[in-house]
């Protein structure tokens, strides 16, 4: 299994840069891991909020594959444990999901199209955050679940 982080934005900012290279390179001792960040349509500030939407979420169906499992980050999705995450991403591993798919969506959110491609809808928190670091936490929760699976002493019980 593959693991993919995607998040539609700019790249990486320095002030979260150097976490998330740690966490992606931790990452990889486990699973294979990749970061694809799409980038705006090139007339989104002429864009509507919901254009904007529909465009990104094109953008996305395109590099999407129908075997890809979609993992959505949205405050409003499920929020789980440490624990719990840990147990979902073993569970996807012994599917045989070939890409599991991490996708951040844009400023205002994702199109309906991508909600309901989406096979699980994931909370870090009922708490907004940006983008940004929405990335470096992504990247910390999904290695802390890659030592909890090993059961490595990162995570502290």
């Amino acid at each position: 299994m593959k693991i993919h982080f995607w998040s539609i934005g700019k790249p990486h900012e320095s002030y979260v840069k150097e976490g998330i290279e740690l966490f992606t390179k931790r990452i990889h001792h486990y699973f294979p891991i990749q970061w694809n960040i799409i980038s705006s349509p090139k007339n989104a500030s002429s864009l509507n909020d919901a254009a904007l939407k529909q465009k990104e979420g094109e953008q996305i169906l395109q590099l999407l594959n129908q075997d890809d499992y979609l993992i959505l980050l949205d405050e409003r999705g499920k929020i789980l444990s440490s624990e719990q995450l840990a147990a979902f991403i073993q569970q996807r591993a012994n599917e045989s999901n070939r890409n599991i798919i991490f996708l951040i969506g844009g400023a205002f959110g994702v199109s309906e199209s991508i909600s309901q491609r989406a096979n699980f809808v994931w909370s870090l928190s009922s708490l907004v955050f940006p983008h940004q670091l929405v990335r470096l936490l992504l990247s910390e929760q999904v290695y802390r679940a890659c030592t909890i699976i090993k059961n490595e002493k990162y995570h502290h019980q």
